[in-house]
């Protein structure tokens, strides 16, 4: 029996793999053991008990509330906080970017993809950290004070204080009405996923029944009236304001954020 199971093909292939990831499990653990009892045998502690330390350092910029007394632990959430929503942004604004500049590249007319491919060439080989420096002392560098700012269209404001653009102001109730908003969107896409799924999986390939579609989406107008009603949400446009030394109301995007936004998207 034991000579069948040792000519097993399958059970010698899977075997040598075992035995292979537990010797490498026992050398990494080993690894581990021995640097933590040299280090701790110099007096040097290790371990997760510095998360809960004061940081007291700032971060300029953040989406989540933060403080130099907050903890390294904090700090560390906000610092992921930041980086999902410029992801979310760069992603967002990149696509739609690149779907015009390759419907451009795509045209006809020789001087639109002649141009949309000297764009594609220019960027595509020059380095993610060269966008970033001439796009940060552009902005810190070539746009003048808050009371000489360039003012593009109506509400924008281009200063080296950064750039002053009209926000909407949302109550709890609406950012309540929007989340409904979003999971019935959310729901529809997967209903529809999981419908197309089915089609193809029984080799049709085709919705030959467009009404469950229109349905969907009108189901989703029905949930945003019925919100809408329901919790009667209040919206305000906050405008720029040049008071003082600079501009107040709106919604700021600092030099820094503008740079890296930029230097991400193009």
């Amino acid at each position: 029996m034991i000579s069948a199971v040792l000519d097993n093909r399958r059970f010698r292939s899977w075997g040598g793999q075992i035995l292979l990831l537990g010797g490498f499990a026992a050398l990494l653990l080993w690894l581990v053991n021995n640097t933590v009892t040299n280090l701790d045998a110099r007096g040097i502690k290790v371990g997760f008990d510095f998360l809960w330390r004061r940081a007291n350092f700032p971060i300029s910029e953040s989406v989540l509330p933060y403080d130099p007394s907050d903890s390294f632990l904090w700090a560390y959430v906000t610092g992921v906080g930041n980086t999902l929503v410029i992801s979310v942004l760069a992603i967002f604004l990149s696509t739609a970017l690149g779907l015009l500049v390759g419907l451009a590249r795509r045209s006809k007319h020789p001087l639109t993809s002649g141009v949309a491919g000297v764009f594609v060439t220019t960027m595509r080989n020059m380095p993610l950290i060269v966008h970033l420096l001439f796009w940060y002392a552009l902005a810190t560098t070539a746009l003048p004070a808050p009371r000489e700012a360039y003012n593009p269209l109506p509400g924008v404001f281009l200063s080296l204080r950064g750039f002053y653009i009209p926000a909407l102001e949302l109550d709890a109730m609406a950012w309540l009405m929007i989340g409904l908003v979003i999971l019935v969107i959310l729901v529809i896409l997967v209903t529809l996923g999981a419908w197309r799924l089915r089609h193809l999986m029984m080799g049709t390939g085709r919705w030959h029944d467009r009404h469950p579609v229109l349905a969907l989406f009108g189901l989703t107008a029905v949930v945003t009236l019925v919100a809408a009603l329901l919790l009667q949400p209040k919206a305000v446009v906050s405008l720029p304001e040049m008071r003082g030394f600079n501009f107040t109301g709106g919604l700021r995007l600092s030099p820094e954020f503008a740079a890296l936004m930029l230097g991400l998207v193009i």
